[in-house]
């Protein structure tokens, strides 16, 4: 079957950014760290505007930020929060800016604590995708859930930022906590 004839939640031929994101990265479970920082920083970015947007973006932050390497976003002292916020290839947010090293250096904390931010953050899902069979259409798709509200009180209480109950929502979805397909798309969790 070719792209252009495969059934999906979002992104097409038309949107080949959107598409194969929706086809390689929605939904997968990712258990990589540096990887699951870089999905919550782009989460966190992402407040106020399109995931679209942010895609776009993508690789000009990953320039920015080094790679999401923690270690190095951690280590960020005022002349790099000053050639992010000059930076016009990603979003200049002050606030987000600021969010993303503290929230690197609380992210470490988190792995010294439980070994992995993986093994921490996929306790709210007991290790597992999450699928519902209900949603049926984007409409049924929540925003949040009890499960992100969790993720976000606790994310808080650590003294993290920019993680609220819907950007922890999206995290989840991001990187396969999560599987909202909707089930006459291709990539719909089966069985």
């Amino acid at each position: 079957m070719s792209d252009d004839t495969k059934r999906r939640c979002y992104g097409g031929p038309e949107d080949p950014l959107m598409m194969r994101y929706h086809d390689d990265e929605w939904g997968v479970p990712v258990h990589d760290d540096r990887a699951l920082f870089e999905s919550l920083v782009l989460d966190g970015f992402q407040a106020g505007l399109s995931w679209k947007t942010i895609l776009q973006k993508r690789e000009n932050f990953r320039r920015a930020f080094d790679g999401f390497v923690p270690e190095k976003v951690a280590s960020y002292g005022k002349a790099d929060r000053g050639r992010l916020l000059a930076d016009a290839g990603i979003v200049r947010n002050r606030l987000k800016i600021e969010a993303a090293v503290s929230n690197a250096q609380l992210f470490l904390e988190v792995q010294k604590e439980f070994g992995s931010f993986d093994r921490f953050i996929w306790g709210f899902t007991g290790g597992k995708t999450l699928c519902r069979p209900g949603i049926g259409a984007w409409g049924d798709v929540p925003a949040k859930t009890p499960k992100s509200e969790a993720m976000s009180k606790e994310l808080n209480r650590r003294g993290f930022r920019f993680v609220g109950p819907t950007i922890c929502y999206a995290f989840m979805q991001a990187v396969g906590m999560v599987n909202d397909h909707l089930p006459w798309c291709f990539r719909a969790p089966r069985g």
